[in-house]
């Protein structure tokens, strides 16, 4: 393995600047422009990613378009097969992916092969593509004639990923996009971009002829050249609301498939006769875990009634919440990912308590023993918020709880409705009633019923609504399959030479 190549995770050493993958080959960027990559429980600078220049850019949509006519007519048993090799390899080296994972995004080991299992189980369900594909017949739809359809893929396929799953992510798209027969262009986040390399290495050694995936670095110029390149067919993004919709303007504007999938503020219900502990300790994982990081976390908690008197039950359980180096074993989170992203959660701390918030537990000040430059911000819990507040309004992906009180689940249905979001909620309780009613009238993609977040395994799809998805098809799951692949129906008659003709047939009746 080069230098150009080389990553030894548990050493914590990767190449000096980033190569690209394009063709099949993994080559030096002549970009000027690069951007470090740094630890962000230290700033130790790991590498560098170089943001790839047009004629790169060009150079890896024209590997996926020549390769493309040669890979959709691969078996599709053959391209299972490479999936199975895959998934096999990702679990062998998912320890070390977790480790790279720690390292440039600060997830606590144990969260970082989270991160990488989620992704295996939609390599699987790729494994498994052969049923998935398959298309639909009806015999003599009239006389002697019979209609059936075939899936095929769409083309050159792009996957625009973000910074806080570099592993899940890019696996909830490129091998789904390549098992239904298309090629593919990975533009990872340049925040974190080691993981998503070595997990195009792993992919290349299982076995994926040249030119099937490309991987390029790069920020928002290298998308846009991505989303209006004229043989690009289909653009699949996960990230910010604003982005989002630039992603889909852009995009369907150059009459691409689009698949965007935003940000969220999503709620949990608590109702006075769910379990209390049970209410808490889930409240901690989904609020503080990922340090907060995550587009389904919980960062409005609404107590319905009698609820509202477990609040500082609430804020006595998070004090113990630790953030801390992945290495520490008891940490229960890790650093933001950036000073910029640090800076912007304290900005919204400090804003809550300037419109009227009551700031019941204070993160802004975290430190980390032996760890100072670390873009740490501890636990936060907000009560007496309201909706006009921005603390409310915003995604703060920070590890910040607001606490809302409300007298009835109808108020705490009519809160969660009027939010502009629709990614995931949850509703802790006792009472199938209520479960019902809330899932029922909720309008929300991804619902929970005493399960905190509501992320649906990969044999169904992932679901947002609203402002949290713009586009048709979701991500992963029988949606994912039709977004990457386009139907076409045959209607079929074959003569007998034995049959006289009829004549000719001047209508549109099939006869």
């Amino acid at each position: 393995m080069s230098e150009l190549t080389f990553i030894d995770a548990e050493a914590g050493k990767f190449p000096e600047t980033l190569p690209l993958f394009i063709g099949g080959e993994w080559v030096k960027s002549t970009a000027t422009e690069t951007l470090e990559v740094t630890d962000p429980a230290t700033q130790k600078v790991l590498t560098k990613a170089p943001f790839a220049t047009e004629a790169e850019v060009n150079a890896a949509v024209a590997s996926a378009r020549e390769t493309f006519q040669s890979w959709k007519d691969v078996p599709v048993p053959t391209r299972a097969r490479i999936m199975l090799k895959y998934q096999d390899l990702l679990k062998e080296h998912q320890d070390e992916l977790a480790t790279i994972i720690s390292q440039e995004l600060g997830k606590t080991f144990e969260d970082a092969k989270g991160d990488v299992w989620r992704g295996i189980e939609v390599v699987e369900q790729a494994a498994n593509i052969s049923s998935n594909l398959m298309g639909e017949t009806v015999a003599n739809v009239a006389n002697k004639i019979d209609t059936y359809s075939y899936t095929h893929p769409v083309g050159v396929c792009v996957g625009i990923t973000p910074f806080n799953f570099p592993a899940m992510i890019p696996l909830w798209m490129f091998p789904l996009a390549i098992a239904c027969g298309n090629t593919f262009i990975l533009k990872p986040s340049e925040q974190d971009p080691i993981t998503p390399m070595r997990l195009i290495q792993l992919f290349e050694e299982a076995g994926a002829p040249k030119g099937v995936v490309q991987l390029l670095h790069g920020g928002r110029h290298q998308v846009d050249q991505l989303l209006t390149h004229p043989d690009t067919a289909a653009i699949s993004f996960v990230g910010s609301v604003p982005v989002a919709k630039h992603i889909y303007s852009t995009g369907t504007g150059a009459m691409k498939r689009v698949q965007a999938m935003a940000g969220a503020k999503n709620h949990m219900v608590v109702m006075p006769d769910a379990q209390k502990q049970q209410v808490i300790n889930n409240l901690l994982g989904a609020a503080a875990g990922a340090a907060g990081q995550r587009c389904m976390a919980i960062s409005v908690a609404v107590l319905v009634g009698e609820a509202r008197e477990w609040k500082q039950d609430i804020v006595e359980a998070f004090k113990k919440v630790r953030p801390g180096h992945w290495k520490d074993s008891e940490s229960a989170y890790g650093p933001q990912i950036s000073p910029a992203s640090k800076q912007r959660i304290l900005s919204a701390i400090a804003k809550g308590k300037e419109q009227g918030a009551e700031c019941l537990l204070d993160g802004s000040d975290c430190t980390v023993a032996g760890y100072p430059d670390g873009n740490w911000v501890g636990p936060t819990v907000f009560g007496k918020v309201t909706p006009d507040m921005d603390v409310y309004k915003d995604e703060i992906f920070g590890p910040v709880l607001c606490l809302v009180e409300v007298d009835t689940l109808a108020d705490a249905i009519k809160l969660v409705n009027d939010c502009p979001f629709g990614n995931g909620t949850s509703i802790f309780t006792s009472s199938g009633g209520a479960a019902r009613t809330y899932q029922h009238e909720i309008e929300v993609g991804m619902v929970g019923i005493n399960i905190p977040i509501p992320v649906p395994l990969p044999f169904f799809s992932f679901t947002g609504w609203r402002n949290s998805f713009f586009g048709d098809h979701h991500a992963y799951g029988k949606q994912a399959v039709r977004f990457y692949t386009k139907t076409q129906t045959v209607t079929a008659r074959w003569f007998e030479d034995d049959v006289a003709a009829t004549g000719p047939n001047m209508s549109i009746h099939l006869k």
